[in-house]
C-alpha cells in the first residue's frame, strides 16, 4: 500500500511539474527558459494552457491547423492564450496535481523525509511565482 501512495505521489507530482513547465513556456522569460516562449507551442505541442485556450478561442485552432506559417500566427497565437483563462485553469490543475501528490503522503509517519516530500510540491508550484 506504501508503495503503491509512493507511485501516485511521483505521478501526481510529475503532472504538477510538466503543467508548471508548461504555463511557464507562456509566462517566463526566455532567459530564465533557455528556449523561446511559445516554443512549445510553435513544435506542434498542444499543453494544458493551450487546450483551454482552445476551449474560448476558437481562432486558435486555425492558426495551429496551418502551422503558424504566416508571419505573425505565432505572435497572435501566444496573445489568444494570454488573452484566455488558459494558463489560470492550468495553474488550478498544476495545483490540484500538487495537492493530490501531498494526500498521498498522509499515511506514511511524520518524519524528515515526508516533510522534504511535501516541500518538494510545494516549490514546484512556487515556480509559477
Amino acid at each position: 500500500m506504501e508503495a503503491q501512495n509512493l507511485y501516485h505521489y511521483g505521478r501526481n507530482l510529475g503532472l504538477a511539474f510538466q503543467i508548471v513547465d508548461d504555463i511557464l513556456d507562456f509566462t517566463g522569460s526566455t532567459e530564465s527558459l533557455g528556449k523561446p516562449a511559445g516554443s512549445d507551442l510553435k513544435s506542434g505541442n498542444l499543453t494544458a494552457p493551450v487546450l483551454y485556450a482552445l476551449e474560448e478561442k476558437p481562432y486558435l485552432e486555425s492558426l495551429i491547423d496551418r502551422e503558424f506559417e504566416q508571419e505573425d500566427d505565432l505572435e497572435q497565437a501566444l496573445a489568444l492564450v494570454q488573452d484566455s483563462q488558459g494558463i489560470q485553469k492550468a495553474r488550478e490543475l498544476a495545483s490540484h496535481h500538487a495537492k493530490s501528490a501531498v494526500g498521498y503522503l498522509s499515511d506514511l509517519p511524520m518524519s524528515e523525509s515526508r516533510q522534504a516530500l511535501i516541500k518538494l510540491a510545494d516549490y514546484v508550484l512556487s515556480r509559477l511565482y
